[in-house]
């Protein structure tokens, strides 16, 4: 892990200390410490994200009680060995269709619902490809801690589609593959799940 990263890593720990510290005390002098070791790690992470300090501090301010990884769900949809992406509104690229876990929604309810919402297609949940840790992999610099779900979908309907979040969608072959968004997925996951998809056989990945 190089020196950004381990900042990082360093940053997120500090922001889970505090807020589990102000989640929980009943001291005002130990409350004190606790919004300045939050203080420290909002400057690390505009530091090395350079993200504004007030943007951090909106993303952190609703988090309450003690905290937990993001789960970030991701859906895996082929046509023979070509893959389906869909092209970011946010940043003009191209990533698996997917996001945030809802509450109240299973995994499946989850992927199901953005496969549709992002790329106008229908389809059915099949098998649970892999569960990553996101800071295990070469993403760029990120002050959540993310767990990256990734479930194969077998197409049912619909018709391809751009959505809210969209600009455009399809289904592209591994070796000719447009600009990733590598903030959602990177190539070799999409080696990984390909992998993964022929070879039913084996057992989820899990990092």
């Amino acid at each position: 892990m190089n020196g950004e990263f381990s900042w990082l890593e360093i940053a997120k720990r500090l922001e889970a200390i505090a807020q589990t510290g102000l989640s929980f005390t009943q001291n005002e002098y130990d409350r004190e410490r606790y919004e300045e070791i939050r203080e420290i790690s909002h400057t690390i992470f505009h530091h090395y994200t350079e993200a504004p300090i007030e943007k951090i501090y909106d993303l952190f301010a609703r988090e309450k009680g003690y905290p937990t990884p993001k789960m970030d769900v991701r859906g895996v949809v082929f046509r023979g060995d070509k893959i389906l992406l869909v092209r970011e509104k946010l940043d003009l690229c191209w990533a698996l269709p997917g996001g945030w876990a809802d509450i109240g929604l299973t995994p499946n309810e989850v992927v199901a619902k953005e496969v549709n919402e992002e790329s106008g297609l229908l389809v059915k949940p099949d098998r649970l490809l892999a569960v990553l840790d996101k800071k295990m992999h070469n993403h760029p610099p990120s002050p959540l801690h993310v767990y990256k779900m990734f479930i194969l979908c077998e197409e049912t309907g619909g018709e391809l589609s751009a959505g809210l979040e969209t600009l455009d969608a399809g289904f592209f072959d591994l070796d000719h593959l447009p600009a990733l968004s590598t903030e959602r997925n990177t190539i070799e996951q999409l080696r990984m799940i390909y992998e993964l998809y022929k070879h039913p056989d084996k057992l989820p990945v899990i990092d």
